[in-house]
């Protein structure tokens, strides 16, 4: 169901896609610096989108790097505390070899 939902959301996607290119086809001036050219409407739209969506990709990535990062640490921290018995446990150990 979801891989129909999807597929039914990217052909409707397309479609708008594909209006919205016919709908702008006229060339404008893009200055890249150094070199000036005329490109259609859409491919700027379109190169300017895809380039925020690497932008945010990759941004969304390293979040995520650091975001795992600190699991493991706190994952190492936790294993290392499970190791040592707490001060805790050992007073309630204490008590119940006093209470035999």
């Amino acid at each position: 169901m979801k891989a129909q939902t999807a597929f039914i959301i990217g052909i409707i996607a397309a479609i708008i896609i594909a209006v919205f290119a016919v709908l702008n086809v006229e060339s404008v001036p893009v200055n890249l610096l150094v070199v000036k050219a005329q490109w259609p409407l859409i491919l700027v739209i379109l190169g300017s989108v895809l380039l925020g969506a690497i932008v945010a990709g990759m941004m969304s990535l390293m979040k995520v790097m650091q975001l795992n990062a600190e699991i493991k640490r706190l994952r190492t921290a936790k294993q290392a505390n499970a190791d040592q018995p707490d001060e805790s446990s050992r007073q309630k150990k204490d008590m119940k070899k006093q209470s035999h």
